[in-house]
């Protein structure tokens, strides 16, 4: 069972990864105050999952109460989470009370802003169950809900005091769930790790049959990647570089998942159309070639994710990106490739290569 650490001082925690981790309450009770959690997953994962963490926890003599909220992105909402406070008001949790996620991105987000805010911060455990949250969503402590004008524009960051990740859960994972995560570990080997790009470049059919040796390695490799920018650069305040690298394709996925409508788009497939404009944009600007922005795509495709993005139009997307958490003073940053394996923030400088960028992979 490999362990990482997150390095935050006094608030550093472990990210467990292995097979049949669920059953291991041993891990889940060293992180508790006290013995009472309150678990909150969705239709989808409950059924598949939740009695087998809740009666490991039982039998390690934790008080259980379970919280089952709506599957998909269109959840993420005001209203789904004010259903987690009346499920913990109603079973009078207290502020000693653990919120553990199970399930995805979701789930993790949803819960996590719930602990951060209810009687002004729980203690909160990740257990994510899909390749993306476990390779990125749940590590880093970013948590929050959407808004009809953009995604993830409410929330706070409220670091887990563990993270669960257990490879099991992935054999129930849809094709299209696997593919959207693997957007995310593609990304890691862009922005800083090109011996792990060409690694993957070298095992994608692996991958993306489920091998387990290669998902772990795959999952433990981006995880040490996320754990070391977190640890630098916490809330992502750095001025150049820093946390906010990790959102290469971020500012135009989120554009598609709200221009689009939430849910219609998974946020990895968002993902990976974004990060070939941004491909297309650093091309652009000079400092891809057309072989590497080709490489690019063609590694995307091979994990069957989209590599054109949505038909919204140039200045609908320009609109929606000006939304986006990066934009500081009114200027646009966004993350591109210097080269790969090597990314950078860049503010917007040249509108009409950004346009003519978004209009070329959206055609």
């Amino acid at each position: 069972m490999p362990t990482l650490k997150v390095e935050l001082g006094e608030r550093r925690y472990p990210i467990h990864i292995g097979a049949a981790l669920l059953a291991r309450a041993d891990l889940i009770t060293a992180a508790l105050p006290t013995p009472r959690v309150a678990i909150v997953s969705n239709d989808v994962v409950a059924p598949l999952y939740l009695a087998r963490l809740a009666g490991a926890l039982r039998a390690a003599g934790v008080r259980v109460a379970q919280i089952i909220v709506p599957d998909g992105e269109s959840s993420k909402n005001w209203s789904t989470l004010n259903q987690i406070f009346d499920a913990l008001l109603a079973e009078r949790c207290d502020r000693a009370t653990t919120i553990i996620a199970l399930g995805g991105g979701v789930v993790g987000d949803l819960a996590g802003f719930a602990a951060a805010t209810y009687q002004r911060g729980v203690p909160f455990i990740q257990v994510p169950t899909t390749l993306l949250a476990q390779v990125d969503s749940s590590v880093g402590g970013k948590t929050g809900i959407n808004h009809p004008r953009g995604k993830n524009m409410i929330g706070a960051f409220w670091q887990p005091r563990l993270v669960l990740a257990d490879t099991d859960t992935l054999s129930t994972l849809p094709d299209r769930e696997l593919s959207a995560g693997m957007a995310e570990v593609i990304k890691y080997g862009l922005i800083r790790d090109l011996p792990f790009l060409e690694w993957l470049e070298g095992n994608m059919e692996r991958l993306m049959a489920r091998d387990p040796q290669a998902l772990a390695f795959a999952i433990e490799r981006s995880c040490a990647n996320k754990a070391e920018v977190v640890a630098d650069d916490e809330h992502e305040t750095a001025k150049e570089g820093g946390r906010a690298l990790l959102n290469l394709g971020h500012t135009f996925g989120h554009a598609i998942e709200t221009g689009v409508g939430y849910g219609e788009w998974l946020h990895g497939e968002a993902v990976a159309a974004g990060t070939v404009m941004a491909a297309e944009l650093s091309r652009r600007l000079g400092w891809l070639t057309g072989a590497d922005v080709e490489r690019v795509r063609r590694l995307l495709a091979r994990a069957a994710l989209p590599v054109r993005g949505a038909p919204l139009g140039v200045e609908r997307y320009l609109d929606l990106m000006g939304h986006d958490k990066k934009v500081i003073a009114g200027r646009l940053r966004l993350v591109l490739l210097r080269r790969l394996g090597a990314a950078c923030t860049h503010a917007d400088g040249a509108p009409a290569l950004l346009g003519a960028a978004i209009d070329a992979c959206c055609a």
